[in-house]
């Protein structure tokens, strides 16, 4: 058995690069990973614009590799709005709106980016969510309907940050400035999202506040926003 797997590496070495990719692209995108650390000339294909171009016609074959999207976040190369519409689909699930589907996973993608660079929150332009739902306006959409995106952006990307200290602080700051960071109706769903803030801090982040004061003073900031509060945000 060992002898035949040791051949079949050896023929597999011996094709050309894009029947390989043509080969990857028809396992599961969670198997990517693993191919990739079998051998750096595979790691190295996963690299290449030539390998995103092929999965994205191949998985999500309704799409334009060079087509251009309307609002102020760029599309970005294959690999980029591969990751888009992955990101769409396994989030978000599917939309019968195909060009909005990629624009989520954009949105979702920036938004996340941005949070990440630093504990101190980007510009609220960028926070608020407007640059976001200018995609969705520029796709026709209402502004009632691109603005409720735009928070459903903000809430999934709330959800999928790390649990560390940067997201604690990244937290705790958004919290303390409440409308200052999320604008109102109709820039964003903003009591969804300052919700959410506060129910990560005070559930998933509970253990990283470092004494009670700390807590209460996050517990005071939360009622005055929120009444009543859940029973699930109390007990330091």
């Amino acid at each position: 058995m060992e002898r035949k797997n040791s051949k079949e590496i050896i023929d597999i070495e011996k094709l050309p690069d894009h029947v390989v990719i043509e080969i990857f692209i028809r396992t599961g995108v969670s198997d990517w990973t693993q191919i990739s650390c079998v051998k750096k000339q595979w790691a190295s294909l996963f690299r290449t614009e030539c390998f995103w171009q092929a999965a994205l016609s191949h998985i999500y074959p309704f799409t334009n590799p060079s087509q251009t999207l309307p609002g102020p976040i760029p599309p970005g190369l294959a690999k980029r709005r591969f990751m888009a519409l992955h990101i769409s689909e396994q989030i978000f699930g599917c939309d019968p709106d195909i060009q909005v589907d990629e624009i989520v996973g954009h949105g979702y993608l920036f938004l996340k980016e941005q949070l990440q660079l630093s504990i101190m929150p980007p510009h609220s332009g960028i926070l608020h969510g407007t640059m976001i739902a200018d995609q969705f306006i520029g796709c026709g959409k209402s502004r009632d309907v691109a603005h409720e995106l735009a928070s459903r952006v903000w809430l999934a990307v709330l959800d999928n940050l790390e649990e560390n200290h940067h997201t604690f602080c990244l937290l705790k700051r958004l919290a303390q400035e409440g409308d200052q960071v999320f604008l109102p109706y109709p820039y964003t769903r903003s009591i969804k999202v300052q919700w959410r803030v506060f129910e990560k801090l005070f559930t998933d982040f509970r253990d990283c506040f470092n004494h009670e004061v700390d807590y209460y003073d996050m517990l005071a900031c939360a009622k005055s926003r929120f009444q009543p509060i859940p029973s699930a945000w109390l007990g330091y």
